[in-house]
């Protein structure tokens, strides 16, 4: 994989992860104001956002067909990315003199990366064609 594919991908995640994140905030928002308990819609929420940054990641940065087994590798990358953006906060917040507020950014900020190279790595890795060998057939 090129340095210049992995940036144009990597270009392209920054808006389909910008778009799921505006469906997370924004159904938590609708769910938690109709009364529904705050860990109940965040978990909702987030379900549901993954599925939007998956399709979205899928065609438009990777332009792979989704499937429901590339669907729960996404989802099993993306739960490996909330570990570790909680983890990190936890981690600066608790370590560090830097406000909470600064240690989640820089967490989002890592685990975004982490995500992105998942998903360009592992989730929608597909192998480079072998080139032709050299040898003559007989």
């Amino acid at each position: 994989m090129t340095g210049s594919r992995l940036a144009r991908q990597g270009s392209r995640y920054l808006l389909t992860g910008g778009t799921a994140a505006v469906v997370d905030i924004g159904l938590f928002w609708a769910f938690t104001t109709a009364g529904m308990a705050i860990v109940t819609a965040a978990l909702l929420s987030f379900l549901i956002a993954t599925v939007v940054n998956y399709r979205l990641t899928s065609r438009h940065v990777f332009a792979t067909p989704a499937s429901l087994r590339g669907y729960a590798k996404f989802l099993a990358a993306a739960g490996l990315g909330l570990v570790l953006n909680v983890a990190l906060t936890g981690l600066l917040a608790a370590n560090t003199a830097m406000p909470p507020l600064l240690a989640k950014i820089i967490a989002v900020g890592i685990a975004f990366v982490a995500n992105f190279l998942m998903n360009a790595l592992v989730v929608f890795h597909t192998p480079a064609a072998q080139p032709p060998s050299d040898r003559p057939t007989r």
